[in-house]
């Protein structure tokens, strides 16, 4: 008995402590002012920004914008908004204008971001390394350990994709081109060896100098690469570019490796238009796999001839050219062979969506195109709150009816039920709130759905483990053995019935797009709570109840009464069986009394029944 008390103490113990942690890490970001009380709302429901954006094409362009065009705009914008923080953003094409609704009151920046037109540059390949910043540590290593990375290729392989993309003449498809990175890339184990290399110039190198050479990596460069985490969201899309006359650090659009990368030597302008399909060998075999091509204009063409042929005999990384749009690598090919012709074939482990997905983001990159803003407005959020409202009022009456049903099904055992169901919306409200004020989470109409729903998750885990218990006491066990029991039985039912809940909030958030991500996500957090609450808070609970003897006799109110489950004997302990058809003492002393008057011819058969 002590052993059942003292874990049931320990585990609501440790659900308090989290219940206190939670909230007391809120309370830290109200009172530094970065988080609220009350969760962020989404544009449903808060209202926010509306502007409507006319993509215009310089003046004297012959290209014409197509919704593939839209589209890779749309892309652009979103992923900047994502980096930026702001959660529940609609962006979407009406005919050929882009609308962008962002919620609450977005700052200036974020406006900024999604107003600025898209660059496309070329840069040369200085040195590729680990995404992470550099410490201390790392920066002060010894310079003699790849002092000549400049002379020769020995360092470690940079493990990004975009590295065993190769670049080669269209018109030769028979160049042997490397899959594997060590044949392309390469990245030093220590990042700072490459200011080494350049003699740690402190000025700007001088007027004609090599674009791809190392001088270009001067003390402000190194410092802004070790500084650069490329694991951070905000570093990866919608990133304002470098100045192109000079040496920049920018970082993989899939965030698994950095760069520095020199002059912008090539940019949209060099760009014709770029197409993706089936690869074929020389004999016009397909090869099984897909590729890029890039077609340039004239200019562009003698200019990637001369790029091509200087950084085709130098070591790795430096013989790969960056194709840096929007201000992050989307890729990065290493070249062996000058490439002529105005006509490059890009290739690599590329699948049909991905090879499809580079060659617009080149096309989108080439058009001469500005983002011009038609119209900006204020949405209002009457509506909204008008639906929030009702929405409330239609989870409070679900809620009751919750409370009514448990309450007349289990009696005092569905107390349990409330105090589980207070405690799940007590820590998803602390979480949804944590989560507006730790990635910019914004609750929508969809994700209050979510909510709702989870009250009649919550409801059925506890009717599980209720109804568990209850079928153990009517095979005759003790109230403690069939809590015991009725637990192992019914926790994999509740494990398996949330995991399902889970996979399907997963799969609805990362294939559904708008409201139904909100709803999604609010049903996998919930779900999740719903586990937290059933095995640190209900089960306990039961545990400690189970030693009550309001709870362990049966009391007509507690839920637990025999003759309300149906059962005719009630286990007493000790060996000792109570049968419940059996007449009271009362009863006994009423038929005694009437066998003594005459009134029952049987009294024997009476007592003895």
């Amino acid at each position: 008995m002590a052993r059942v008390k003292n874990e049931a103490r320990r585990a609501l113990t440790w659900l308090g402590a989290i219940v206190v942690g939670l909230y007391g890490l809120l309370a830290v970001g109200v009172v530094t002012g970065g988080a609220a009380w009350t969760p962020n709302l989404a544009l449903d429901l808060a209202g926010g920004r509306e502007i409507v954006l006319t993509p215009v094409l310089a003046e004297g362009s012959d290209d014409t914008i197509d919704q593939a065009d839209l589209d890779q705009a749309v892309d652009i914008i979103r992923r900047r908004i994502d980096g930026s923080g702001v959660a529940e953003a609609e962006i979407s094409t009406q005919g050929q204008n882009i609308v962008v609704a962002l919620p609450g009151n977005p700052s200036e920046e974020t406006v900024a971001l999604v107003t600025q037109s898209a660059q496309l540059q070329f840069r040369p390949v200085l040195y590729v390394g680990t995404p992470a910043p550099v410490t201390t540590d790392e920066a002060s290593a010894e310079p003699s350990a790849s002092a000549s990375a400049s002379a020769e290729a020995t360092a470690e392989p940079s493990a990004e994709p975009s590295a065993s993309e190769t670049a080669e003449a269209a018109e030769d498809s028979s160049t042997e081109t490397s899959a594997e990175p060590s044949a392309s890339a390469s990245a030093s184990a220590e990042p700072s060896a490459d200011a080494s290399a350049s003699a740690d110039a402190t000025a700007e190198p001088a007027e004609g100098t090599d674009a791809s050479s190392l001088d270009w990596i001067t003390e402000d460069v190194q410092a802004k690469y070790d500084a650069l985490d490329c694991t951070k969201a905000e570093n990866l899309s919608g990133v304002t570019p470098g100045d192109p006359a000079k040496a920049d650090v920018v970082c993989d659009e899939t965030g698994v490796a950095k760069y520095i990368v020199g002059p912008v030597e090539m940019d949209g302008t060099d760009v014709a238009t770029a197409t993706s399909g089936p690869e074929y060998n020389s004999q016009g075999s397909l090869t099984g796999r897909y590729e890029v091509r890039l077609d340039l204009t004239n200019e562009g063409g003698d200019t990637f001839a001369d790029i091509t042929g200087r950084i085709k005999d130098l070591e790795s990384p430096r013989d790969q050219f960056a194709m840096v749009l929007d201000g992050v690598v989307i890729s990065a090919p290493a070249v062996s062979t000058t490439i002529t012709g105005g006509q490059a074939s890009i290739t690599g482990s590329f699948t049909q969506e991905s090879a499809a997905q580079l060659a617009n983001q080149l096309k989108f990159g080439a058009l001469p195109m500005t983002l011009e803003v038609q119209s900006e407005q204020q949405i209002s959020a009457t509506l909204g709150a008008d639906q929030l409202q009702k929405g409330l009022i239609a989870g409070l009456i679900g809620l009751v009816l919750v409370v009514i049903y448990s309450l007349i099904q289990y009696r005092a055992l569905g107390l349990v039920t409330v105090g589980s169901l207070i405690l799940a919306g007590g820590i998803t409200y602390v979480l949804i709130a944590l989560l507006s004020w730790t990635i910019g989470y914004r609750l929508s109409l969809a994700g209050v759905a979510g909510l709702i729903v989870a009250i009649g998750v919550t409801a059925d885990s506890f009717i599980v483990y209720f109804e568990r218990v209850r079928d153990e006491l009517r095979e005759g066990r003790s109230l403690q053995a069939a809590i015991d029991h009725g637990w192992r039985r019914a926790r994999r039912t509740i494990l398996a019935s949330d995991a399902i809940n889970i996979l399907a909030a997963v799969v609805l958030y990362i294939l559904a797009v708008g409201g139904v991500r909100g709803f999604a996500f609010t049903l996998g957090l919930t779900t999740l709570v719903d586990i937290l609450v059933v095995f640190m808070f209900t089960h306990p609970v039961l545990m400690l109840l189970g030693k009550m003897r309001f709870f362990s006799s049966g009391h007509p109110w507690s839920g637990l009464d025999p003759r309300q489950l149906g059962r005719d004997t009630m286990y007493k302990g000790r060996g000792r069986i109570v049968r419940t058809d059996q007449p009271t003492l009362a009863e006994r002393k009423a038929a005694a009394a009437a066998a003594a008057t005459g009134d029952d011819a049987n009294p024997a058969g009476e007592e003895n029944r």
